[in-house]
Order: C-alpha cells, then structure tokens, then sequence
C-alpha cells in the first residue's frame, strides 16, 4: 500500500517538534561504562589509516566477519530470532547466533532484545529509546551514551525479556558483564590467530604485524562498521527514505542502509510486519538476512519462518 511520503513527512515533521528527550533520561548523564568502550574502539579504527598496518588479508577478514558476526549474529540472531521470533531453531545455533552478536559490541542479548523491544513499542514518541525525532545525534548514537532508568539494569528492563532470561544462557550473560569479557576474548584470538600464523611462516616479528593488522580491520574496524550500520537503522531509516505502509511511526525504507545492513535498512516493511523474518517486501528489496534464514530453512536448521501478512 503505498502512502503519501510528503504529506506525511510534514506531519510527523511537525509533530516532532514537541519530542523532547525520554524522561528516563533526564538529567542527562553520561553513562561511561559504554562511553569509554565506544570512544577507544572508534578512536582505534584511526589506525586503519596507518599504511604499515594494512594488510588484504586483514580487509577480507573484516568483510567476512561484517557478513558473519553482523548479519548472522546481529541482524538475524538478535534481531528476528530473539527479538522478533521470526523462526524457530535449535538451542545450540541460536546461542552460536548470539555469541556472534556479542562479538560486535552490541551489549548482550537481552539488553539489546529489550531496548529493540522498548522501541518498537513506543516508536518515535517520547517514551522510544532511540528516536532520530529529538535529534539525529541522539537517534544515531547519544542514546547509547547516556543514563537511562529505563534499561541501565537488568531489573529496569526484565519485564521486556522474560522470555530470555528463563534460559540460565542469557541469564548468566547478564551476570558480571560476561557479555564483555567474550567481546575482549574474541579480539585476543584474532591478535593470537595471526600472531601465530605470521610466526610459524616466517618470524616473530612478522607475527606481530600481521596479528596486530587482523586486529585493526579484523576485529577494530569490522566493529564500528557494524555498530555504525545498526545505529544508522535507528536514525538514518527513521527520517530518509520511502514508505510501503503507513505505520503509526517514521519509519522509512533506506536503499543505502539496506545494502549495509543485510536488509535491516527496508526499516518501513518492517515496523509494518515485526514479526516476519522477511523485511524486504517487493522483489527488489533486496534482503540477504531473510535468504540466508531461506537456506537455514531448506536444509532443515530453522522451522516455523515467519513470512509477511501481505507485500508491498
């Protein structure tokens, strides 16, 4: 069904005028347990444009790993498994889908299942955690860097994730920031991985530029770009873009956040349809997420897929 795109930017344009901050919170508060760890990482990729830490095989791993670690464990595993229920599958791949996830420094699977959650239900009014309709900053990246009452601990958001937190995996997550403790480890074997690589093949000093190159693009870089491609979901795919549905919210279907994100960009398809694993909706949406849960599902690894009520 399409919509009317620029009527209804002028209304909801107007109608963000009175979006303020969410309440929970003000005053604003830099929360530094995610300050700190998001300025080192983005600071880090500055050493991609050091010519003696380049290596392709160092770019091939960061393009790998955006395509595993992204989509299988961001896009399909947190997002339309265990947020969405969009497909059923066995316990063991989808806890491998949520390990994958936490090794992009997305918070652990609960956290980011609640928040998602959080915004689904109140999408773009006051109460959503990460609405580009206060400001883009804020929809992009400011939600993450400041104190909110409504998600700072496990008891403010349980309510979101009972589902999960039934499971002692994603309970015991929770517990010390473990969540943390395997994003560090992951980073430690990719340094350890080409470390040893570079010298058993030729020497220790060898080992230590290619371990500390698989670093930088492998782990560093890869990083950002997923935590930057997700974040432009919530901020870039709420303001530009076009509209299939008319949802109660700003959603918007983003060519460029689309190709980035493995799908996640036809944002307005799927505030339309939460539930279905498919977000691209005409033929030419394209949506690598949803054909690689098609594979999963062919070969018997994912049942119960839950496809769209109706199409574009």
């Amino acid at each position: 069904m399409a919509v009317d795109v620029k009527a209804e930017s002028e209304t909801r344009s107007n109608a963000a005028l009175d979006l303020g901050y969410p309440e929970a919170t003000e005053p604003i508060k830099l929360y530094w347990r995610y300050v700190i760890p998001l300025a080192v990482v983005h600071l880090l990729t500055l050493l991609a444009f050091v010519p003696a830490l380049f290596s392709w095989t160092g770019v091939i791993i960061a393009v790998a790993g955006h395509l595993t670690f992204g989509m299988l464990g961001i896009n399909v595993g947190y997002h339309r498994l265990l947020t969405h229920q969009g497909f059923t599958c066995p316990k063991w791949l989808e806890y491998t889908f949520a390990i994958m996830g936490i090794c992009c420094l997305q918070d652990s699977p609960a956290r980011w299942v609640a928040v998602h959650r959080m915004h689904h239900k109140d999408s773009d009014h006051r109460p959503d955690p990460h609405s580009p309709l206060v400001n883009f900053f804020w929809g992009h990246v400011g939600w993450v860097l400041v104190h909110s009452r409504d998600h700072d601990r496990t008891t403010s958001f349980e309510r979101y994730v009972r589902d999960l937190l039934r499971d002692p995996f994603y309970l015991r997550l929770e517990r010390g920031s473990l969540w943390v403790l395997i994003y560090v480890a992951h980073a430690v074997l990719f340094f350890l991985g080409g470390f040893l690589y570079g010298w058993l093949t030729q020497d220790v000093q060898y080992g230590l530029w290619f371990g500390s190159s698989i670093f930088v693009w492998g782990v560093i870089v890869r990083t950002a770009f997923v935590l930057n491609g997700t974040w432009a979901v919530n901020s870039v795919a709420h303001l530009w873009g076009y509209r299939n549905y008319d949802t109660t919210d700003n959603s918007r279907n983003n060519w460029a956040v689309a190709l980035l994100t493995h799908g996640e960009g036809w944002h307005n398809n799927h505030h339309a349809d939460q539930r279905s694993a498919q977000h691209g909706h005409r033929w030419w949406e394209v949506d690598m997420a949803w054909w690689v849960i098609l594979f999963l599902e062919k070969i018997g690894l994912v049942k119960d897929v839950v496809r769209p009520k109706a199409t574009a």
